[in-house]
């Protein structure tokens, strides 16, 4: 069974469009999801809870169709992470617990304590104390502490430190040692997706620009530098973006379309999003 399934969502807001596309999550596996500001992240997060109505499509969710019935049961598989923590400002991370047991069947007090004290959390200082990175900090020991199958975030790990987000991301890689549990993650740290995620799906401007696994995609795009004549003997088809400078040339490609003789080195996910987006797109 999948984690999530996405078949010809979309939807529309004036000005902006969602869609149409595809994704799928398969169980036991984390999928980034990557974009600007505004290209539909969040969106598609609010989409996949059923918090926002879709135009058009389909989204089943841990094998439930996410408009059934049937999905209030499931929600409590799911942990939920949103850019913005959403606890009561007078509420304390000890009433959380308190109203999380009230919240969740299967929710682990021990566990949580356990996951406030792994990231220095004051059980009896009030939300509207916290910094933003102990908001989001609280958010993620909400949810990794009711046990969760599926975890939903949005930018989850914007406003921590390197050190507390080094530690939040291996408590999300360990998460997915369980071949049932999986990760959805929005971020725009690109580096953070490209160490944790097993899968990497790009929306611009509302639409999905692909969908891959990211080790399939490092293999197969580089960086093709040399000459402007050189870079012009490339199929423009095999080609991501180009640019051309003063002292040569550079390109991202796919390396099974490189010229022999041409210097070739790795490419990181997050110059391939660059180039996608300014140098002219996929082809």
């Amino acid at each position: 069974m999948n984690a999530i399934e996405i078949k010809g969502l979309e939807k529309r807001y004036d000005g902006f469009q969602l869609g149409s596309f595809d994704l799928t999550l398969p169980s036991g596996c984390i999928m980034g999801l990557v974009g600007e500001n505004g290209a539909g992240k969040s969106t598609t997060i609010k989409l996949i809870m059923n918090a926002i109505g879709r135009d058009a499509g389909e989204i089943s969710v841990l094998g439930v169709d996410n408009r059934s019935a049937e999905f209030r049961d499931v929600k409590e598989d799911i942990g939920v992470v949103l850019d913005e923590a959403y606890f009561p400002e007078v509420m304390s991370a000890r009433n959380v617990g308190k109203v999380m047991a009230l919240t969740y069947k299967n929710w682990d007090a021990a566990s949580f304590e356990g996951y406030l004290k792994k990231f220095s959390i004051t059980p009896d200082k009030i939300f509207k104390d916290y910094s933003r990175g102990m908001r989001m900090k609280l958010a993620i020991a909400a949810a990794l502490s009711h046990g969760a199958k599926l975890l939903i975030l949005d930018e989850a790990t914007s406003g921590l430190d390197p050190v507390v987000r080094d530690e939040v991301l291996e408590l999300f890689s360990d998460f997915t040692r369980d071949e049932e549990h999986s990760v959805l993650i929005s971020s725009h740290i690109v580096s953070d997706l490209e160490k944790l995620c097993d899968y990497i799906a790009f929306l611009h401007q509302g639409r999905l620009m692909l969908c891959e696994e990211k080790d399939a995609l490092l293999a197969e795009y580089c960086f093709a530098r040399g000459t402007a004549a050189e870079l012009d003997a490339i199929d423009r088809g095999s080609m991501i973006g180009r640019r051309d400078g003063r002292y040569g040339s550079e390109a991202i490609i796919r390396r099974a379309a490189a010229p022999a003789g041409l210097s070739l080195s790795p490419v990181s996910i997050e110059e391939l999003f660059i180039f996608m987006v300014k140098e002219g797109g996929r082809q």
